[in-house]
C-alpha cells in the first residue's frame, strides 16, 4: 500500500474544527500528488478515503466555485474516489447537477486525473419538492445511465450503482438491468446501495459474481448494516458507508458517541472527524468510508485518517 510521509497542507483546529494550515503548508510541489494509503474496489486500487459529492449539490449547498475548490483539494490529497448519483440536485430541472458538477472540476484540474475513480448512481429521483422517490424499473434505468454517461463526458462508467432498492419492481428487474448495462460496456463495474444480506447475495447472483461494492449507512450512530459490512468482507467486496460520519450537519455531534470519539482526538491530537474514519477503516480491509464535503478544509481532515494508527485500546472505546 502506498502511505504517505506529509501531511496534505492542512491541520486540526480546536477539537471538532478543522483549519486551513497555509497553502502548501506541506511543501508538496503543485505537480506532485500526496499519495494515501489505498484499498480496491473490484481490480481497481482507490484512495482508502473517498468524497462524497451530495453536499455539494443539495440543501444548503454552496457556490460552485468552492465545490470546484473542495474536488480539487480532494483531488491534491491523493482521493481518486468520488461519488456521486444523478439525484444529487435541488430542482426539478437540474437532475444530475453533481454529476455535472463533479466532471466540471476534474476538466479543471491541473493534474492527472486518470486514476480517478468516479462512482454514480441511479434509481433514485427528486421531483423538486424537497421528497426523494423511487424508480428501479429497468428502461428507467438503462436511461438514467445513458443520461449520466453524457454529464460525465465518459464512453463508459467506472463504477455504476443501483441507488436503493424499488417495492414495486422485482429486485431481480433492477438487477438485470445493471447487468444489461455490464454486459454492454456502458459501465465497467457493478456495486448496489442500500441492500441487505439476501439482496447483495442476489445481486452477486444476477451479476454472475461482478458484484463489487455495497454503499450502504453505517455511522458510530447507525450500526444497523453491521451484517452487511461483515458479508461484503466474506465475499471479497467493498463496502462504502455512506455519512460515516453521522450525516449532514451531523458530523460534529458523531451520533451521541461525541464523547468517546473526542477523547480518543484528544489522546492523538486529531479531530474527532478523523479518530471516527479510522475507526471505519479498522473494521475491514474491505470497508471505503466516502464521507461528504462542501469544504476544502474538511475533506482534507478526512483524507489524513487512514495515517492514525488506533491501538486496540481505542478501538475497544470506540465500540
Amino acid at each position: 500500500m502506498l502511505i504517505s510521509s506529509c501531511f496534505f497542507c492542512w491541520t486540526s483546529g480546536p477539537l471538532g474544527t478543522r483549519v486551513e494550515a497555509g497553502s502548501r503548508a506541506c511543501g508538496i510541489r503543485d505537480e506532485e500528488v500526496c499519495a494515501m494509503q489505498s484499498r480496491r474496489i473490484g481490480d481497481v486500487p482507490v484512495s482508502a478515503i473517498g468524497l462524497g459529492g451530495m453536499p455539494m449539490s443539495i440543501e444548503g449547498r454552496p457556490d460552485e466555485e468552492r465545490s470546484i475548490r473542495t474536488i480539487h483539494a480532494a483531488l491534491d490529497a491523493g482521493i481518486t474516489l468520488i461519488d456521486t448519483a444523478d439525484a444529487y440536485h435541488l430542482h426539478a430541472d437540474e437532475v444530475g447537477h453533481n454529476e455535472s458538477l463533479i466532471a466540471r472540476a476534474l476538466a479543471t484540474y491541473g493534474g492527472d486525473t486518470s486514476n480517478v475513480l468516479v462512482a454514480t448512481k441511479g434509481g433514485h429521483l427528486r421531483p423538486g419538492d424537497g421528497t426523494w422517490t423511487i424508480n428501479g424499473s429497468r428502461d428507467y434505468l438503462k436511461r438514467a445511465c445513458e443520461a449520466s454517461l453524457k454529464r460525465l463526458g465518459i464512453e463508459a462508467i467506472g463504477l455504476y450503482q443501483h441507488h436503493r432498492p424499488d417495492p414495486k419492481v422485482p429486485y431481480a428487474e433492477s438487477l438485470g438491468a445493471v447487468r444489461d448495462l455490464l454486459d454492454a460496456g456502458k459501465i465497467r463495474m457493478a456495486g448496489i446501495s442500500n441492500a441487505n444480506p439476501e439482496q447483495i447475495r442476489q445481486a452477486q447472483e444476477i451479476l454472475g459474481g461482478r458484484l463489487v461494492s455495497v454503499q450502504n449507512q453505517f455511522s458510530p450512530a447507525f450500526r444497523s448494516s453491521e451484517p452487511e459490512l461483515e458479508l461484503c468482507d466474506q465475499l471479497g467486496i467493498a463496502f462504502l458507508p455512506w455519512s460515516p460520519l453521522g450525516g449532514i450537519g451531523r458530523a460534529d455531534q458523531l451520533g451521541g458517541h461525541a464523547a468517546a470519539f473526542t477523547m480518543i482526538a484528544e489522546r492523538h491530537g486529531v479531530s474527532p472527524q478523523r479518530v471516527c474514519l479510522a475507526w471505519h477503516l479498522a473494521k475491514s480491509p474491505r470497508v471505503i468510508p466516502i464521507p461528504g464535503a462542501s469544504r476544502p478544509e474538511t475533506i482534507l481532515d478526512s483524507a489524513q485518517a487512514p495515517e492514525l494508527n488506533l491501538t486496540t485500546e481505542d478501538l475497544a472505546s470506540l465500540d
